[in-house]
């Protein structure tokens, strides 16, 4: 990356701004929400099961609205999209408002408007992702992802501790600051210049191309599958509430700092890229970084101690920031403009099923085993995981220099 390329240089483009602003808004309106999801549902029966069908409520939308999302993401001005599925959200969050009001114990009607948070996630995620590379030149790209991931891991912090407090407060009160905060988002989406795509019919197959696209590129492929199972198998967040009242009692304000502390791992690391821009073994810093991540989850899950449990969950965090933004820059910048919201949509799929599949593996298993083995076992499965991939993706275990399109996207590498 030329060392011109400095903060300050972005802060001085209005288009990053406008989208640096809608991210961090969303930010902070997504970490309130998911810890006052979690505390709403567990609180109606106290069972962890209830917190996995949350993952898998979100999860579903993904996995069936993923490729349409994609091909809108495509076709549309990506701007409007994201306007209105923040516009969604604010709506969301306020059904969540008048349920705690109305004293809703409702599993099923609570799930309901879990689902409505899925359908706006899922939609608007592929056009929200694909944003960024079309605003900021790629000389800029690796530095613009690392400032807006390093600021959002901080918002990251702030959400879910701000949250904890909230929700002692009183959770309507919660849901209704991560409504304001999403309005908040679709008013800096809105700021964003008109980006309309080209106008041209939809080839045959279009839908799907990301999905070739992201099948002939070992490389993607690798990164993000990674990603996938690793979260998939790690997934401890999911039972912070569990671990909250039932193992470390620390009540709403702690589980708030339990659901901060990942980010606060994260926003170390991410800070350090933002100045320090990996551009070197990729690939090999991208295993060992996971595996570390698996090493944290396995000590979170035996801690009895809340200091040592923070300790651990911002390891996690800070581990998995680097995948964050290898595999970002990865599909970004080796993906043509005009397949970006596809292959986006295909990433989606894979996220999604990591964090929303893996909250809902998680409360399965802790529903059979019990919620310390459950996160135990998620934490060794991670590192077999990399083992595996190591073997099956050697192009991911060579892959050298970070955003090379002509080295990553080579199919067959």
């Amino acid at each position: 990356m030329p060392k011109g390329v400095r903060v300050r240089e972005l802060l001085r483009d209005r288009e990053f701004l406008a989208y640096f602003a809608a991210r961090q808004g969303a930010q902070l309106a997504y970490s309130i929400e998911t810890v006052a999801i979690g505390w709403q549902v567990y609180g109606l029966r106290h069972r962890p099961l209830d917190i996995g069908l949350v993952g898998l409520v979100l999860f579903v939308p993904q996995l069936l609205l993923a490729i349409p999302a994609g091909s809108l993401a495509d076709r549309f001005d990506r701007r409007i999209i994201c306007v209105a599925c923040a516009c969604g959200e604010v709506v969301a969050e306020l059904v969540f408002v008048g349920l705690v009001l109305a004293g809703s114990r409702s599993l099923a009607v609570n799930l309901a408007a879990v689902a409505l948070i899925g359908i706006a996630h899922s939609l608007g995620d592929p056009a929200e992702r694909a944003l960024l590379a079309g605003i900021v030149r790629s000389e800029r790209f690796v530095r613009a992802q690392a400032m807006t991931t390093s600021v959002g891991e901080v918002v990251t912090i702030v959400g879910p501790a701000l949250g904890g407090v909230l929700i002692a407060i009183g959770l309507p009160v919660a849901f209704g600051a991560a409504a304001a905060a999403y309005a908040l988002a679709a008013l800096a989406f809105s700021f964003l210049a008109p980006r309309p795509t080209e106008e041209r019919a939809p080839e045959p197959g279009a839908a799907i191309a990301g999905l070739r696209f992201v099948l002939h590129h070992p490389v993607i492929l690798g990164a993000i599958s990674l990603d996938l199972f690793a979260v998939l198998f790690g997934g401890a967040t999911a039972l912070l509430p569990v671990y909250a009242t039932q193992i470390l009692h620390v009540g709403p304000i702690g589980y708030g700092a339990l659901r901060s502390a990942p980010a606060v791992g994260a926003a170390l690391v991410a800070a350090y890229l933002t100045r320090h821009p990996i551009a070197r073994r990729a690939g090999p810093l991208l295993l060992w970084c996971v595996a570390g991540f698996g090493v944290a989850t396995i000590v979170f899950a035996f801690s009895h101690n809340l200091v040592l449990s923070l300790l651990a969950l911002a390891a996690t965090g800070g581990f998995d920031i680097v995948s964050v933004v290898i595999r970002t820059t990865l599909v970004q910048l080796d993906t043509p403009n005009a397949m970006r919201g596809r292959v986006s949509a295909i990433e989606n799929i894979f996220i999604g099923a990591s964090y929303q599949l893996g909250a809902f593996e998680s409360g399965v298993l802790a529903a059979l085993v019990g919620t310390v083995a459950s996160v135990a076992v998620g934490g060794a499965a991670t590192l077999a995981v990399i083992g595996l991939w190591a073997i099956l993706f050697p192009a991911l275990r060579s892959y050298d220099r970070i955003g090379d399109p002509e080295r990553a996207a080579a199919p067959g590498y």
